[in-house]
């Protein structure tokens, strides 16, 4: 009996696990998803009529390797916020690794305007990351600016100041806390998704949007947050604590 419900629970979790971590897919890629499934069905469909065994495989074989990447870039995990987290702390916007945390000159005046230096924060996201971003902080959405730009590698420190992108400022005006953030285009990277508009209410941890195909977020913090994470250290969107503030 033991045995039995003991397969039971490890089916239960697997079944959970594919379905939170794999399968749920974000309403973001329908377009993409979609034209990708075209393309590829129509490759495999002329394939076919191909003579040369290999090139046929070969051709079948790359479409379906690009049908199921498709599938699981544009994969969208449940998250919750962590069991200590509470108002004022910072959560990670996206699923990534930290490549910048360091004190930088204050480039947002119109949202930061008596701050001369800003603790900023980037984390890149590969394209075998979540892309889905997540809220950082509860509050209201009091500056928002999209900005077309180049598409250098999203590593790079000049993209944060270069490449296509949004800028979203939030503030929760009963306590004066405020972040900056910003979603980065990188080399790859085409098309950027927010869902949110200046007066927006918005909770940490909601989606709002995402980045297509390999892409940075920055947080840019005032001097005087207590930063929770350091250089190369992986994050999770919706999840992982970033700063406090």
């Amino acid at each position: 009996m033991i045995w039995v419900k003991s397969k039971k629970h490890i089916r239960k979790s697997i079944k959970d696990w594919l379905r939170h971590k794999l399968f749920k897919l974000t309403g973001y890629g329908k377009d993409t998803i979609v034209k990708v499934f075209a393309v590829t069905a129509l490759l495999v469909l002329i394939s076919l009529f191909i003579n040369n065994n290999p090139v046929k495989y070969l051709i079948i074989l790359l479409c379906v390797f690009i049908w199921l990447f498709t599938l699981y870039f544009f994969r969208d995990p449940e998250r919750k916020l962590p069991g200590n987290y509470r108002p004022g702390m910072i959560i990670s916007p996206g699923d990534g690794k930290v490549v910048i945390a360091e004190t930088v000159v204050n480039n947002e005046r119109d949202f930061f305007k008596d701050e001369e230096e800003l603790f900023q924060i980037s984390i890149f996201l590969s394209p075998l990351n979540v892309h889905v971003n997540r809220i950082p902080m509860s509050g209201t959405v009091t500056y928002l600016k999209y900005i077309k730009g180049d598409y250098i590698v999203a590593f790079d420190h000049k993209s944060s100041e270069r490449n296509e992108r949004s800028v979203i400022g939030i503030e929760d005006k009963s306590t004066g806390r405020k972040v900056l953030f910003k979603q980065i285009a990188g080399f790859v990277a085409r098309r950027i998704v927010y869902e949110i508009s200046e007066g927006n209410s918005v909770e940490a941890g909601e989606r709002f949007g995402m980045i297509k195909f390999g892409s940075r977020v920055d947080i840019l913090l005032k001097k005087d947050a207590k930063i929770s994470v350091s250089l190369n250290q992986k994050t999770t969107g919706g999840e992982t604590i970033i700063a406090e503030i």
